[in-house]
């Protein structure tokens, strides 16, 4: 008889059936109409009911299911009186079909840390920027994004009724990224994905050192590292704090599952143990390819702004 997958590949085909689950929230949330909009620290710093409800439904789902694993949210909620309609109970059985890489087999439950991001690019949500809306869950085991799942609840959402609305995309650090056409940008062409509400003196001064062809600023990290792997860009790239680790988490493990590269901008990789400080107060910088060419353009001055 087959042996029982490995933990890290049942956590990982719950967590694409709960980013299933968050999508159709992040839906249902919009077309009723009613946001529900709460400002945090300011007007970038929004919360609306959709990302309360998905992140209850994402942290109890895998709670009920793996509850010694330690799960940490954007949002600071209780879980305490989730409603059965948010539980998500079932898994992705092509996921479990997938031979759990070696050095992964042994992991017990305590040494998991998932990171969720419930619903990244808030802001572009309340406008209606759908496209750019990503459901992040990110698993991480001894401080190192391992695997991740990147739901779009709006993929495809101007294809009309024909089109499948929203995806799903899944990783493995040695097995790979799945549920998208990996593309590289244009050789030869720097074009840079940045932020669209965040942006600053130090954000536009670090991205004219790289002399760019192109800048495109859209909202959401899910979304940004979505563009690269798609070779719609190729530098991501975030000179200042905002970023946290929720937001890098599952873009970090699909992306490195496909041999990109992703780091603060003085070149430090990120840690995902339960422990951390939730900002990635050095920012971002991530490409599929050609990592050392945007890194070692970095201006002194602009790292030197930057404290990690």
């Amino acid at each position: 008889s087959m042996a029982s997958p490995a933990l890290l590949m049942r956590v990982v085909a719950s967590a694409y059936s709960v980013a299933e689950k968050a999508a159709t929230i992040v839906r249902s949330v919009m077309s009723a109409g009613d946001l529900g909009i709460v400002e945090k620290a300011g007007p970038n710093d929004l919360q609306t009911k959709a990302d309360r409800l998905v992140q209850m439904s994402i942290c109890a789902s895998l709670a009920r299911k793996f509850p010694k694993v330690t799960i940490i949210g954007e949002e600071e909620l209780s879980t305490d009186d989730v409603t059965e309609e948010l539980i998500e109970d079932g898994h992705c059985e092509e996921i479990l079909k997938e031979p759990c890489p070696a050095q992964y087999t042994g992991i017990k439950e305590e040494e998991l840390v998932i990171w969720v991001d419930p619903l990244d690019g808030t802001k572009e949500y309340t406008e209606g920027l759908l496209d750019h809306v990503t459901v992040l869950i990110g698993i991480a085991y001894g401080g190192k994004a391992i695997a991740g799942v990147i739901n779009q609840p709006y993929y495809n959402y101007e294809a009309g009724a024909d089109g499948v609305l929203g995806r799903t995309i899944w990783g493995v650090l040695g097995i790979g990224a799945f549920g998208f056409q990996l593309t590289e940008a244009p050789a030869g062409k720097h074009i840079i994905i940045t932020t669209r509400s965040h942006s600053s003196t130090l954000v536009n001064e670090c991205i004219s050192a790289l002399n760019p062809d192109t800048v495109i600023r859209v909202g959401g990290a899910g979304n940004k590292i979505i563009q690269l792997i798609e070779g719609k860009a190729s530098a991501y790239v975030f000179a200042s704090p905002g970023c946290k680790k929720w937001d890098t988490c599952a873009p970090e493990a699909i992306l490195h599952a496909v041999g990109g590269k992703i780091t603060d901008i003085c070149g430090n990789s990120f840690q995902y143990n339960k422990e951390v400080k939730h900002m990635n107060s050095a920012g971002v910088l991530a490409t599929l390819r050609n990592y050392d060419y945007y890194a070692s353009r970095i201006p002194n001055t602009v790292k030197q702004s930057l404290v990690p």
